[in-house]
């Protein structure tokens, strides 16, 4: 059977090229917020890799004082590339120690709660 592998042409290159350009400015603003996360709570952070759907993935960090938060990135790819670029531990899952590590105070405790548990009502 034959190869039926099309060749690349001009405009797809010049597509893919631009979309990887958007990729990398996106990683890279990511990674300065990585950073800034690491650098407010305890110095460094922990992160997990999630996808949440339409492309996007989510990227949970867990900081060395316990301080949790997401960001979202617009493909798996910019999401990887910030963790390289700021230097994140990736974990494959959030259970276990990194979920152990994870702080909670009161807000979060009544957003989770919400009305079934007596937290503030929503409206």
């Amino acid at each position: 059977m034959a190869d039926t592998q099309q060749a690349e042409t001009p405009a797809d290159a010049a597509a893919g090229t631009q979309a990887d350009k958007r990729t990398g400015k996106h990683a890279a603003r990511l990674a300065k917020q990585i950073r800034a996360f690491a650098a407010s709570h305890g110095g460094s952070a922990e992160g997990q890799l999630a996808h949440i759907g339409r492309g996007r993935t989510r990227i949970a960090l867990v900081g060395a004082n316990g301080e949790w938060g997401n960001l979202v990135a617009d493909s798996p790819d910019a999401a990887k590339d910030a963790a390289a670029l700021a230097g994140l531990t990736l974990q494959d899952d959030f259970d276990g120690d990194l979920a152990a590590r994870v702080r909670t105070g009161p807000y979060e405790w009544s957003r989770m709660a919400g009305i079934q548990v007596g937290g503030p009502a929503n409206g």
